[in-house]
């Protein structure tokens, strides 16, 4: 039989193991109350006596050894080595460096009067490429590697923010002047140069007597609020569906400043955008009359402008939450 007055417990677990032992079902005392029942009659009124006192005895050392372990934990808990020591600082977070250059791109037009606009990332075949002038078959549609939702064709994660730009002009009548910020999806192949998931930016300007020169003018604007002052911006052409006559858009290197370095591969040149002039068919495509009206679109990818702005090598950073990287990026932005 295991002696009361001998158990010292350290911790309210201990003192709970010790009831069970003595006082639960298939305890000790419990066992003692069995063997009772088989004890001559002469002896159960002295034995019983015994049995219920130390029912009693026991259960009081346990409430008592409870009260007990509580008051040590809740001064340990409460307890205070130095009044004077100072506090640990909490630390903070630090902004994502896509949150940081979409914020940037965002504030740099909102001073030239766009505008933020929103779409769904779900979208049908309209928005995101027949009302951009992507006609059924047309080669253009390979250009980008679409992910469709199952057993509904129609239905696809959206490949870019243009479709934002198409569901603003079904539904405002110009002048336009929107910044469409988003997260867009290609079936690609995941390497530190491309994702399945990236970011992008888009704008669209659509008003009376709108000409090519007023585009390059803007994102000249924006190149130099972006990346310095002495940086200098060329277009090339190209083509886009949507747009006519077309252009990407490369921006002085800003690490050899030109000079040529590995990052622009000698050229002195870095890629960081297309644009060109909104095509007529999609002016007439959204209700807007191509002979009142002209505009100019443009777009980026977001993890690409910060790659050029942070020096950062490899796409697939921006998705794996190490906080090593992000603690790099300043929270204030």
């Amino acid at each position: 039989m295991t002696r009361i007055e001998e158990f010292k417990p350290a911790t309210a677990a201990e003192v709970e193991a010790f009831r069970i032992k003595l006082l639960g079902k298939k305890g000790e005392i419990g066992a003692l109350m069995e063997e009772f029942k088989s004890v001559a009659p002469e002896l159960k009124r002295e034995l019983g006596q015994k049995l219920n006192h130390l029912k009693t005895t026991a259960a009081a050392r346990i409430e008592a050894l409870r009260g007990a372990i509580g008051e040590k934990e809740q001064a340990a808990a409460s307890h205070i080595d130095d009044m004077t020591r100072p506090g640990t600082a909490e630390r903070i977070g630090s902004r994502h460096p896509i949150s940081i250059v979409k914020n940037q791109i965002v504030e740099i037009f909102s001073r030239l009067g766009y505008t933020v606009a929103d779409g769904p990332e779900i979208e049908d075949d309209w928005h995101v490429f027949s009302a951009l002038n992507f006609p059924p078959e047309h080669p253009a549609r390979d250009m980008q590697d679409t992910f469709f939702i199952e057993k509904t064709p129609d239905v696809v994660l959206r490949t870019h923010t243009s479709s934002i730009q198409v569901r603003t002009m079904e539904h405002q009548k110009p002048p336009i002047r929107v910044i469409c910020p988003g997260r867009v999806f290609r079936n690609e192949a995941i390497s530190y140069r491309a994702h399945c998931i990236f970011h992008q930016i888009e704008g669209l300007y659509i008003d009376r007597n709108v000409s090519f020169a007023d585009m390059k003018q803007s994102i000249l604007y924006f190149a130099k609020e972006l990346f310095g002052e002495q940086t200098r911006i060329r277009m090339r052409p190209s083509y886009f569906p949507f747009t006519e006559p077309s252009a990407e858009v490369d921006v002085s290197c800003s690490i050899c400043g030109g000079k040529g370095c590995g990052v622009c591969k000698g050229t002195g040149w870095l890629e960081i955008m297309g644009c060109g002039m909104v095509d007529p068919n999609v002016l007439e495509a959204n209700g807007i009359d191509h002979t009142q009206y002209s505009g100019f679109a443009f777009g980026m990818g977001i993890e690409r402008i910060a790659m050029l702005k942070y020096g950062v090598g490899d796409l697939r950073l921006y998705f794996e939450n190490d906080v090593r990287f992000l603690n790099q990026f300043d929270s204030a932005l």
